[in-house]
């Protein structure tokens, strides 16, 4: 339902919409689905913050983060990865998501 509020208030051609979501067959405008478990995983995204820039190339089929190298590499330093076992309820859905999804990239089950 998002992209439809995108393109009924005029904005499907300025404003991204980068999610770990999927799109229906309807969808249009600029979209970046499957991200996730990227930022999980200590994945460029991770490295993401308020007020950063993005840059999409889709010609390029490129998402880059314009941050300097330098920056970005300090940011991922303090990075930890999520503590899932304190979250998961063994045997529940949630964690076998956890446990055998991966990313659409490498078909989604690993």
């Amino acid at each position: 339902m998002l992209t439809i509020q995108l393109q009924g208030r005029g904005l499907g051609e300025d404003v991204a919409l980068i999610t770990d979501g999927r799109f229906s067959g309807v969808s249009h405008g600029i979209l970046i689905g499957h991200i996730s478990p990227e930022a999980a995983r200590g994945g460029p995204i991770a490295a993401v913050r308020d007020g950063d820039t993005i840059v999409i190339d889709p010609a390029a089929r490129t998402v880059t983060l314009d941050v300097p190298d330098l920056e970005i590499a300090r940011r991922m330093a303090d990075w930890r990865a999520p503590d899932r076992a304190a979250r998961l309820r063994p045997g529940s859905v949630h964690d076998k998501y956890v446990r055998l999804v991966s990313s659409a990239h490498f078909g989604c089950v690993v």
